[in-house]
């Protein structure tokens, strides 16, 4: 477990939290009005992407300097602060104060930097609790020190035993960590397809990614096979390209047995898609009345979240074959990173 301490005063800034990957939705906006936590009590997620001034437009990085900070196709810029912000869940926080004049959201705080230690008044990140976006803290890499407490640094198990995300939310509409997981999962998927078609089984696979890749991929040649692949779960045959899990400690994706080529999804979201609820298939007895809720149908078809999926595939060195930058370029106008 870790604190993590002001670097200028030395105050503890936080409980003590454990480590865990970075959410797929950590940068998704939108869905909801009102979003909850994104990081579960006592736990912390650390961004390895750069964050913060200096802010530098594409014509000024270059396709070189541009790859070598991971990105292989035009973006509107990149923030070229230091990598490492954590991020952790707001009740997370210990004697840190909002810095008022920073706080320009548009329903509440949503101005980076807004958040100060209240000791020696140093800006040591944001806290984010505006309209339509998750509730976070994002901590400064530069303005905090991690430091080791006493407790275990994973919980108990081997963690890839999770509970199943629904895909639908109560009230009706698709839920916003589908949108940004599936978003994510398509980008590798797309790249792994060598721009063939990808054939999708029917059903719920079919609903959330079967429709973007019949239209962005070509409808006539061989087709590559999509399948779920995972931690109990061996498919026979096996697929070309296989949805694992992305393990929710370390973020390492699952490997599935030799020539399946892998795309990770959210370990809640995969475990849903592989082991679904059951649902009642008879009828009930004559005379017998219940009131159990049917299943929960959206109102609208499912549609990855579009600024996730292209800041995904902007990573990829797949990104760079003419096919894949083709697709890229589609999905990418009007961009802005």
């Amino acid at each position: 477990m870790a604190v993590f301490a002001c670097a200028g005063c030395g105050a503890e800034l936080t409980g003590p939290v454990t480590e865990v990957a970075l959410p797929p939705h950590a940068h998704r906006e939108g869905g909801n009005r009102y979003l909850p936590a994104l990081m579960e009590p006592g736990t912390f997620a650390v961004d390895p992407e750069p964050s913060g001034p200096p802010w530098r437009p594409w014509h000024e990085l270059g396709v070189d300097e541009a790859a070598a900070r991971g990105v292989y196709a035009p973006i509107g810029g990149l923030w070229c602060g230091p990598g490492g912000a954590v991020l952790l869940a707001p009740g997370d926080t210990r004697d840190t104060v909002l810095i008022p004049e920073q706080c320009d959201g548009c329903c509440a705080a949503g101005g980076w930097p807004n958040l100060a230690c209240e000791r020696c008044g140093r800006t040591v990140g944001a806290r984010i609790d505006d309209c339509y976006r998750w509730q976070a803290v994002w901590l400064r890499p530069e303005a905090v020190r991690r430091l080791p407490v006493p407790g275990p640094a994973r919980p108990a198990g081997d963690g890839w035993t999770v509970t199943p995300l629904p895909p639908v939310e109560p009230d009706g509409w698709w839920s916003d960590r589908w949108s940004a997981a599936v978003a994510v999962a398509l980008a590798e998927v797309l790249a792994a397809s060598d721009g063939r078609p990808v054939a999708v089984p029917d059903g719920l696979l079919a609903e959330t990614f079967g429709r973007t890749l019949d239209r962005l991929l070509p409808a006539d040649g061989p087709a590559r096979t999509l399948g779920l692949a995972g931690p109990g779960l061996t498919p026979d045959p096996a697929p070309d390209i296989a949805l694992v899990p992305r393990h929710p400690w370390t973020g390492a994706a699952w490997q599935p047995a030799d020539g399946t080529v892998p795309a990770a999804l959210d370990a809640e979201v995969w475990t849903y898609l592989a082991f679904p609820p059951l649902r009642p298939t008879t009828r009930l007895p004559a005379g017998e009345e219940r009131d159990d809720p049917l299943p929960l149908r959206p109102y609208r078809l499912f549609e990855p979240d579009r600024h996730l999926l292209v800041h995904r595939l902007a990573r990829l060195p797949a990104v760079r074959q003419p096919w894949l930058r083709a697709i890229y370029d589609r999905l990418g106008d009007g961009r802005q990173d």
